[in-house]
């Protein structure tokens, strides 16, 4: 048995998808206050649900219960359902599940983290470093994923593509390893059963590094339309870092301007050992705004 912690999440509700389609137990960690319909996806696809929190440690000794692996890619990030914040579910939250796996006798442990600046550190970087330390006793995989471009190269964060509008961070000249949310939880399913995957730490990204310049030279060119572009400098990222309200404010900002610097790798090496096809942006832009036309 399999357990998710963050399965209605962007990641771990597709590792509960692709466990369960290939015929593995999967237990889905679910709060009280998730999403009904998140919830019943999850029983649709094959995952058993069960109820237990973060931030409750007695909740999560009882999840782990006959678990003989965990998968966690729960984040304040994304969630930010009140009380959550990187403090409590980033940091304590994980910690928490890190104890009870050893509780549980529960060694193998998939870890869900993030390509940080050890130069330029933050809540929620220090949040990922302290849990990365505490699972390195057990048979841990710690994925270190780049910019999410179903996040970062969406309306949410100024990547409007349906309107042909886009915010540049910094010079935009940087290029960034951009990896889809799907292929990250690949990785999760096969790192389980990868010898490679074995107290280890993998880089991931997607195929091509990009700068955010010629992401949307392809989204244009997807699109049939020149985007407006509104450029943000690297000044007014450090003054929204200095001016954060609170550590998740002060964390996002520190990624944006994280991103200015650039987040290139080269995946061929990791490829070798978990062989699959990665997302490529232009295969994002066609999903994307295909799935705009449609709903047009």
């Amino acid at each position: 048995m399999i357990l998710v912690a963050g399965a209605t999440g962007l990641v771990g509700s597709e590792v509960c998808r692709r466990l369960a389609g290939r015929g593995r137990k999967v237990r889905a960690l679910v709060r009280e206050t998730s999403d009904a319909g998140k919830k019943k996806v999850l029983q649709e696809c094959g995952a058993t649900l069960v109820t237990g929190d973060l931030k409750d440690r007695d909740s999560l000794i009882a999840a782990c219960r006959g678990a003989t692996a965990i998968v966690s890619t729960a984040s304040a990030t994304i969630s930010r359902q009140p009380p959550d914040s990187i403090e409590a579910v980033d940091l304590q939250g994980q910690l928490n599940l890190v104890a009870a796996a050893r509780a549980n006798g529960v060694e193998r442990f998939v870890f869900v983290s993030f390509r940080y600046d050890r130069d330029n550190l933050h809540p929620l970087s220090n949040a990922k470093q302290a849990v990365e330390r505490a699972i390195q006793e057990l048979n841990y995989t710690i994925l270190r994923a780049s910019y999410f471009m179903e996040v970062w190269l969406s309306p949410r964060v100024g990547f409007d593509y349906a309107n042909a509008k886009a915010r540049i961070l910094g010079t935009g000249d940087q290029k960034i390893s951009w990896v889809s949310f799907p292929d990250v939880a690949e990785f999760c399913v096969a790192s389980l059963d990868s010898p490679a995957a074995q107290r280890a730490t993998i880089e991931v990204g997607g195929p091509e590094p990009l700068s955010p310049l010629e992401v949307v030279r392809i989204f244009e060119q997807e699109r049939g339309r020149t985007f407006a572009l509104e450029h943000v400098p690297v000044e007014a990222l450090r003054a929204q870092v200095d001016a954060a309200a609170n550590s998740l404010e002060k964390s996002m900002a520190a990624l944006m301007l994280q991103g200015t610097q650039g987040d290139a790798m080269d995946m061929r090496p990791v490829l070798e050992k978990f062989p699959m096809q990665l997302t490529s942006v232009r295969d994002y832009a066609k999903r994307v705004l295909g799935a705009g036309a449609a709903a047009g």
